[in-house]
């Protein structure tokens, strides 16, 4: 699927199932809000998704899901199921990519990566929520391998690069040096080319502040931390996954408020 973004316009490029955008909504303030939406329910194996997304200079983007991503049971003989996104995002553009969470079922094999690339002065606000599995009915990290890779580029420089394998059958995935007790993993960037390091530094401060107010050990964790440049990142664990959507809102107020000076406004949603 590939999607642009303009400043006073939204074409779809190509789109093909199981993913499909029926309309874009107006912002307030401007800029277009999609919904992605996988008509099948879910991801099965063997499936490559891909997803390119444009914004132009000077327009801005929300994204969102109509739903969790959920990741069916490898098949034999079948190849991993794959997702790729790659997001370029212009000159003074802002995007928000704000999916629900993934969820990998018992046996599922994944590999996902998810890129970004920024223009000069261009704006992200982007999070992910990983869960354990289907929790209600008994699965915990019974998913056979889960690949992330996440990488941000701003005007040409790397600034994240992430790349993390979970094999519960073969590594614990309660090991004190993985994610000890908690289930569910999140995170949070917050992204605008050409910031000084003082205003990170001063961001990184008020998202500490954030963190350590939701953070009980045992249920939840969380902590912020400045980029090399240009960013902040956010990242919580949890025993499960009821406050993980609410806290993010929150960093993501913050953050929004102290980079634009506009409140953040929750995607709204179409089921």
């Amino acid at each position: 699927m590939s999607l642009e973004f303009g400043r006073d316009r939204f074409s779809i490029g190509r789109q093909d199932p199981p993913w499909k955008v029926v309309r874009a909504f107006p912002l307030a303030g401007g800029g277009k809000l999609v919904h992605l939406n996988n008509v099948s329910g879910g991801v099965l194996a063997g499936d490559r998704l891909a997803l390119e997304v444009t914004v132009a200079p000077d327009a801005a983007a929300q994204i969102t899901t109509t739903g969790a991503t959920r990741l069916y049971r490898h098949r034999h003989g079948e190849a991993d199921s794959e997702q790729h996104a790659a997001f370029h995002v212009g000159d003074r553009a802002q995007l928000e990519y704000l999916p629900d969470p993934v969820i990998p079922y018992a046996a599922a094999r994944h590999h996902q990566r998810t890129e970004f690339h920024l223009g000069r002065g261009a704006t992200l606000f982007w999070w992910e929520v990983s869960a354990p599995g289907r929790f209600a009915s008994g699965e915990r990290f019974a998913f056979e391998r889960l690949r992330v890779q996440s990488s941000i580029a701003a005007a040409g420089r790397p600034i994240l690069r992430e790349d993390y394998l979970l094999e519960p059958s073969r590594k614990g995935v309660a090991s004190p040096i993985r994610m000890l007790g908690y289930s569910h993993m999140a995170s949070f960037y917050a992204v605008q080319e050409g910031r000084p390091v003082a205003f990170w530094r001063a961001l990184e401060e008020r998202l500490t502040e954030i963190a350590c107010a939701h953070t009980s050990p045992g249920s939840t964790v969380w902590g912020a931390s400045a980029l090399v440049s240009d960013g902040v990142l956010v990242r919580g664990l949890a025993a499960s996954g009821r406050s993980i959507h609410a806290t993010l809102v929150e960093f993501w107020r913050a953050a929004r408020i102290a980079i634009t000076g506009i409140d953040a406004v929750p995607p709204r949603k179409i089921y």
